[in-house]
């Protein structure tokens, strides 16, 4: 491997373009195109600006030698592993809550998915800060949580506003519940739906871009 090779494989390992790389180090994107194609070679003070940039040992990009710092970094943890241990606790965190409610009819209920659900998320949060791999970790977790996240907090607002419109009895509850209008109890999930669908859209879309951004480049 050139340096060449190294310069193009660190930038693509980071998810930036030339033009964002040449933006960083302080030269035009067609130094950044000539370096990559072996046109030309960085001078000394580039390559400790690329080495820093990147938190690589210069040695890596003249020779790649890898120091110690870079082994340590490829045994991170897959921070998609992390993402998928939290989706599971946040799911099981539903599935409790909804079973805590049709058992005992307790707004208790409600607290108890909060919490598992704080645990499933400081789970996903960790492998955001120590893993690899953080953006597909990242749509992963939004694509399917956002149905798990979202039902309890929706499901409360809803019976809280029914509740005071309509005139009765009302609690805390982790699924909608049932008042006096089957309109409102329909509209309620439709909004729970439109919201999710819409918040997976809003991710898959924004992937999409980063990945056309990434090709050109």
């Amino acid at each position: 491997m050139t340096i060449a090779d190294r310069i193009q494989s660190l930038r693509k390992a980071k998810g930036i373009s030339q033009e964002q790389l040449a933006d960083k180090i302080g030269v035009s994107r067609q130094a950044i195109s000539k370096w990559e194609s072996e046109q030309s070679s960085p001078d000394l003070e580039k390559i400790i600006l690329l080495s820093n940039y990147f938190e690589v040992t210069t040695d890596y990009i003249l020779k790649g030698i890898e120091s110690k710092h870079d082994l340590t970094d490829k045994r991170k943890v897959d921070a998609r592993v992390l993402s998928a241990i939290a989706t599971f606790i946040n799911f099981i965190a539903l599935i409790v809550a909804i079973n805590i409610w049709i058992e005992k009819q307790n707004p208790s209920s409600v607290a108890v998915g909060f919490i598992i659900m704080a645990f499933g998320c400081m789970i996903f949060v960790i492998g955001q800060l120590i893993g690899e791999n953080v953006k597909a970790s990242t749509n992963f977790f939004g694509l399917i949580n956002v149905w798990f996240l979202s039902l309890i907090p929706i499901s409360c607002i809803f019976n809280f506003l029914q509740g005071k419109l309509g005139g009765f009895w009302w609690t805390f509850t982790p699924i909608p519940q049932m008042g006096n209008s089957y309109v409102a109890y329909g509209l309620c999930w439709l909004f729970y739906f439109v919201f999710c669908v819409g918040v997976d859209v809003v991710i898959i879309v924004n992937n999409r871009k980063l990945f056309c951004r990434k090709k050109k480049a």
